[in-house]
């Protein structure tokens, strides 16, 4: 008697549950980013072959312009709930008689990029409401003998945050002076180790002397 031979389908795959979740996740990441904050100068970075990545925490970041303007940038701690930044306005307020209210102490703690305001026209600078009205201030962190506020804030920043680190972010073009400003501001202020932020260099392999 003949076997009963079964009729044989091949297997259907239904994606619709993977490709409702991805729209999922891709709506959810598209709501929460934050678009990045062009820089206020526009800086080349040199090149390297150093692979070693830029700390995202418990650092601050000086950039400094082709023209030799300085600007600060300083991450907001490991956790949120330090609002290191916040603390740091505070201080500099403390030092300068300025009272800086809850508002803008809000804007200056999630302001997403490097600032070289003036601390006598930081007030007018969290004022504005776009790039067009706070560009104008963004004029460089005063570090002249007679106003040294990159010292200050300097010196704040280590006592807000005494685990943080330095970095420098310099053009090619940037002058030597104000980088040895920086450097001199940094020394008085006991920090003796920094990191210089560069661009990874590309290397070319050639297959034919590697399999030599």
């Amino acid at each position: 008697m003949p076997k009963i031979k079964l009729p044989t389908k091949s297997p259907r795959i239904d994606m619709t549950p993977m490709v409702d979740t991805f729209a999922v996740i891709l709506t959810f990441l598209m709501l929460t980013a934050t678009m990045r904050q062009d820089e206020p100068a526009n800086v080349v970075t040199p090149f390297s072959i150093s692979e070693k990545p830029t700390p995202d925490f418990n650092t601050m970041t000086f950039l400094i312009s082709p023209e030799g303007k300085v600007f600060l940038n300083m991450d907001n701690g490991p956790d949120t709930i330090l609002k290191l930044r916040r603390k740091l306005l505070e201080e500099m307020g403390k030092r300068y008689a300025i009272e800086f209210t809850e508002k803008e102490l809000r804007e200056f703690e999630k302001f997403p990029s490097s600032m070289g305001v003036p601390i006598n026209n930081m007030k007018e600078f969290l004022a504005g409401k776009t790039s067009k009205e706070r560009d104008p201030f963004q004029v460089g962190i005063p570090m002249d003998s007679t106003d040294n506020q990159l010292g200050m804030w300097i010196l704040c920043a280590r006592q807000v945050n005494p685990a943080i680190n330095a970095s420098i972010k310099g053009d090619s073009e940037t002058p030597f002076p104000a980088v040895k400003k920086v450097l001199d501001n940094l020394q008085e202020k006991k920090i003796n180790r920094f990191m210089l932020v560069t661009s990874l260099e590309a290397t070319q392999i050639n297959l034919e002397e590697i399999q030599q």
